[in-house]
């Protein structure tokens, strides 16, 4: 059941209303982010939430039922906000976001509860971030149960999979540099696709502490998915982990690991159901 304070309850119940809305953002680290739309900082419950963010929430639709609530958040760059290198690292998947309102000449009289939820898919355009909100229904339109797959289901290096990372983990320098998503260190000797699929994080430069997924590798040569978010400097270290195909015979050959594949490689597919013999006409 909804409760709202009385003092806020008595100014809803007048004709002129002075409301701000307000977006309290808890990162899967544990960062916070505190945002308002109103021309000034806004002082609630001990936090400070900043007015120079330019957050502009869309049109927020809710329906009776199982229905899943969306909306739309956007706001700008900032480096003492979400900056550009945040939402890039993949900082604010799965962020928790609640929004409120307050009355900002009395932001301590209690709030009013707008939308609770995670923020989805989060793009960049331009100098600002586009956020989608999703509501709590969300999560029950989640499959429940394991399914038949060829490939394994697991994460490398989770529980079900059980190989060690630090196995399969290394460090190096950068001593080539070909764009922000493609570097070099003349020492690697691992064979060709060994960190597909896998993990950087680079350990020192402008891009310390940020990670990013292999796309492809060989001769010494990274590639990543997407480009960092600063340009890769001579000599930067970093660290990287090894990839995983989630197929039977990686599992086998390169991690040993075979007991543990959490997949059917050997279940006929459909094209074996779907298979017919050919026959002849007498």
């Amino acid at each position: 059941m909804l409760t709202i304070s009385e003092s806020l309850t008595a100014h809803l119940a007048q004709e002129v209303t002075t409301l701000a809305t307000c977006w309290h953002i808890t990162c899967r680290d544990g960062t916070a982010f505190r945002f308002t739309d109103h021309d000034a900082d806004l002082q609630v419950d001990d936090a400070l939430y900043m007015a120079d963010s330019g957050m502009t929430p869309s049109a927020v639709s809710s329906e009776l039922g199982l229905t899943v609530d969306n909306g739309e958040l956007q706001g700008l760059l900032s480096e003492s906000g979400i900056s550009q290198a945040a939402v890039l690292s993949g900082k604010l998947d799965h962020a928790v976001v609640n929004m409120f309102m307050v009355n900002y000449q009395d932001p301590s009289g209690g709030s009013l509860p707008l939308k609770r939820g995670w923020l989805g898919e989060v793009t960049l355009q331009g100098q600002r971030f586009v956020a989608e909100i999703r509501g709590v229904s969300a999560l029950l339109q989640q499959p429940i149960g394991a399914v038949y797959t060829h490939s394994c289901r697991a994460k490398l290096g989770d529980a079900r999979c059980g190989v060690e990372l630090a196995a399969f983990t290394v460090t190096g320098t950068v001593t080539a540099v070909v764009s922000q998503h493609q570097f070099s260190d003349d020492a690697r000797e691992e064979a060709n696709h060994y960190f597909a699929y896998g993990q950087v994080l680079f350990t020192s430069g402008a891009n310390s502490g940020l990670h990013m997924e292999v796309r492809a590798f060989g001769q010494g040569q990274f590639t990543l998915f997407l480009p960092m978010p600063h340009p890769i400097a001579l000599g930067d270290t970093y660290q990287a982990v090894a990839g995983c195909d989630k197929l039977f015979a990686s599992c086998t050959a390169k991690f040993a690991n075979a007991v543990n594949f959490r997949g059917e490689p050997h279940v006929p597919g459909m094209d074996k159901l779907l298979e017919t013999s050919a026959t002849r006409s007498p």
